[in-house]
């Protein structure tokens, strides 16, 4: 029989990867947190298992747990690089002799799904500059991931972004520093890519309504690894108020997580009415042989039974709030603006919904910002005369500077690409020929209204995969003698979207020989992305939208 004790990152950690069901197939009985404080008796008979990060608040929880053991025998595993002075602070400490093991585990960092992860960390910077802590952590994260994956990589980073540069810096650090963990024999011809960018570069896609199943589910609902609070939802039963969202565990969440909205409202139909051809089934049970195959088909009709009752609740919600609140019409306009160029269009269909009263006040905000975005240096800038539309509404002042931050944040200043694809430089055949995809995309019209948007990210990792990305706007940190890149592993200084991880999947699906890993320091919805925003221009002056707004 085993304890597992864990603290706050690995428990999440944990989580992602194991459901309980199967953490209690390997005879683990009770779990515990190492940074909680328990009256737990001693019980010798327990092997306790121990799986926490190699902080130094760890260290000197264990410390004090091994001078006085509570369970019979120590398994210590770490999950990332264990200095030689914690080693050494352990084994002092272990006067009673209980430790059998000491390993490192590479795994810190929340595995999301087989190619995204994310680190947890909500505002890793503050007056745009990375937080100590938080840049450390954010090291160590991606360090873990690449030796879990045994990849020795090749580093780029965003030339205009010091944050990115920084973090390249702390990563090479360690990379030298651990040289011996990283001597992967390397039996192919192919290399790997650590690309660092920055959330600045492009600010516009987590501001956008998503209507991807998961993407929508974030947006509208919040996932927080992979759980989904319904407690708010009128007449929920109780069994519903949270619910797990697992492409690993819910055959029909694997299917449809990448689903746009209508395509997955037919699959929740067809799901019921297999559901409903079951139940009839199962109702009819006269004989003995009845009753058997009744008894062997339980567990799976029970399972079946709360797929779909969990979806249905999930996704009836989702359609309560695009009604309710407008929101197919708030999205039109939103990819509007993001797509097309057609100032006085836009600014009257911003205007009109910020006159909308069933529109939602954060709706009515992210318009603003994203036509703030776009029409940021053009001649009939009217973002004075939309601010003051906000105060009308009755959004607070300083909810509604949140423009000014972002402008700050995100603004063409901050950025090296054409993110709106309206600057055409004609020495740069690249640039033209991504200009003329997009016009050429706009006139022939799109499939869905709701998804003309591509995240920048698409962009640059086409390039990055066809050998043409540019190295003046995203240099190599040392050495750039490489071979082809097979495997690119991103990290998003200021957090990854669930629309970059559905991108990510699908290039995943049409790249040969080739595997993309996206994370960032955290999973955003437009929520999240503001509070991020906020954090990060705290203590910056608005210079730039001062002068010319007001």
């Amino acid at each position: 029989m085993k304890l597992l004790l864990m603290d706050k990152d690995t428990t999440s950690i944990v989580s992602m990867a194991y459901s309980q069901s199967e953490i209690l197939q390997k005879e683990v009985f009770l779990f515990e947190r190492i940074d909680v404080a328990s009256n737990q008796e001693h019980m010798k008979h327990l092997k306790c298992i121990v799986f926490v990060r190699p902080s130094s608040e760890n260290i000197a929880y264990l410390a004090k747990e091994l001078q006085e053991p509570k369970y019979g025998v120590y398994y210590l595993y770490f999950s990332n690089i264990l200095s030689k002075a914690d080693l050494k602070k352990l084994a002092e400490s272990d006067v009673m002799e209980s430790v059998r093991e000491v390993q490192e585990f590479y795994a810190d960092y929340v595995p999301l799904s087989p190619f995204l992860y994310s680190l947890n960390i909500k505002g890793a910077t503050e007056g745009l500059q990375w937080r100590s802590y938080n840049l450390l952590r954010s090291a160590q994260g991606i360090t873990s991931l690449l030796l879990s994956l045994k990849r020795n990589p090749f580093i780029r980073f965003q030339a205009n972004s010091d944050l990115s540069r920084r973090l390249a810096d702390k990563v090479r650090e360690i990379l030298s520093k651990e040289s011996a963990l990283f001597e992967f024999r390397n039996e192919t011809d192919s290399a790997t890519i650590l690309l660092i960018l920055d959330r600045r570069e492009d600010a516009v896609t987590p501001l956008l309504l998503q209507w991807t199943y998961q993407a929508m589910v974030h947006e509208l609902l919040t996932i927080t690894n992979n759980r989904v609070s319904l407690a708010n939802v009128p007449g929920v039963s109780d069994e519903l108020k949270e619910v797990v969202l697992s492409a690993e565990n819910d055959e029909f969440y694997a299917q449809a997580q990448y689903n746009n909205f209508g395509e997955t409202g037919q699959k929740i139909k067809n799901l019921m009415e297999e559901f409903q051809k079951k139940a009839k089934s199962t109702q009819r049970v006269e004989s003995i042989s009845d009753m058997k195959t009744f008894v062997e088909a339980y567990p799976q009709f029970k399972k079946m039974s709360g797929t779909v009752a969990k979806h249905v609740t999930v996704v009836g919600e989702l359609s309560s709030k695009v009604g309710k609140h407008q929101l197919m019409e708030v999205s039109v306009a939103e990819q509007e603006i993001t797509c097309r160029n057609d100032h006085a269009q836009h600014l009257n269909s911003v205007k009109q919904l910020i006159a909308n009263s069933s529109i939602r006040d954060e709706d009515a905000l992210r318009l603003v910002m994203l036509y703030a975005l776009k029409y940021e240096k053009h001649s009939n800038n009217a973002l004075v005369n939309l601010m003051e539309a906000l105060k009308k509404r009755g959004i607070e002042e300083q909810r509604s500077k949140l423009v000014y931050n972002l402008l700050e944040f995100g603004g063409q200043h901050a950025r090296q690409c054409d993110l709106f694809g309206t600057q055409v430089d004609v020495t740069d055949v690249n640039n033209v020929k991504n200009i003329v995809t997009r016009k050429l995309k706009g006139l022939k019209g799109v499939d869905n209204v709701f998804t003309q948007h591509n995240p920048l990210l698409k962009d640059t990792l086409e390039d990055l995969i066809k050998g043409r990305l540019r190295d003046t706007l995203f240099p190599y940190l040392g050495s750039s003698t490489m071979r082809k890149a097979q495997d690119v592993v991103v990290f998003i200084v200021g957090g990854v979207t669930y629309e970059e991880s559905c991108l990510v999947n699908q290039m995943n699906k049409e790249l040969s020989g080739a595997r993309i890993i996206l994370g960032g320091t955290t999973m955003l919805n437009s929520a999240a992305f503001m509070d991020e925003v906020q954090i990060a221009t705290q203590g910056i002056p608005n210079r730039r939208t001062r002068s010319k707004f007001r």
